[in-house]
């Protein structure tokens, strides 16, 4: 029979995941069997570098601690050996960088994950890696947005160049403008 102390360990580490994930954007589930200490490790290096926590955690203590939850539907996938990527400000983060771990090393595999709140399997996760960082899809977007003025700029610039070969034009003169037509009064 468990002591209580022993029980009291366990709580705890069911605290924490429920608190981990609680406060992630999303949460990467893969089966990390078959890397070496050294791969470990530049693995966790590059999670942490994006701001993402990775923990291994005992199937039995997550499926309690999701158990009546919006993450429930992780249960499912909880077979063998499991690590947790969780990430907090960029919800693609872990699935993007572990994406490059798996090609890299040739090794782990996805087995699910939430992205902000939606349940995906293991293709599902691959997809969601591929999709650009945020600072690359607002670079890209201002690139879009500069693309249009930054023509627009040139053309005026090459038809000031093209009417006054590079000179500011003049405004015309009191004696130069055209005199104005007389206006007719309109009758009812």
């Amino acid at each position: 029979m468990p002591s209580q102390e022993h029980l009291k360990q366990k709580q705890a580490i069911i605290d924490e995941i429920s608190d981990r994930m609680e406060r992630a954007s999303s949460v990467v589930v893969l089966d990390y069997i078959g890397i070496t200490v050294e791969q470990a490790d530049t693995m966790r290096n590059k999670l942490r570098d994006a701001g993402v926590d990775y923990k291994v955690y005992k199937n039995t203590l997550v499926k309690r601690a999701i158990d009546g939850t919006d993450n429930a539907g992780l249960a499912e996938t909880l077979d063998g050996p499991s690590a947790f990527a969780f990430g907090y400000d960029d919800a693609i983060a872990p699935a993007r960088v572990l994406d490059g771990v798996i090609k890299e090393f040739k090794k782990m595999e996805f087995k699910a994950g939430i992205v902000e709140g939606v349940l995906y399997d293991a293709d599902g996760i691959k997809q969601i890696a591929t999709i650009p960082s945020r600072e690359i899809l607002i670079g890209r977007f201002l690139g879009s947005i500069q693309s249009p003025i930054s023509k627009l700029v040139r053309t005026f610039a090459a038809i000031a160049d093209a009417s006054g070969e590079g000179a500011p034009a003049e405004a015309p003169t009191a004696e130069a403008a055209p005199a104005e037509a007389e206006v007719a009064p309109v009758e009812d």
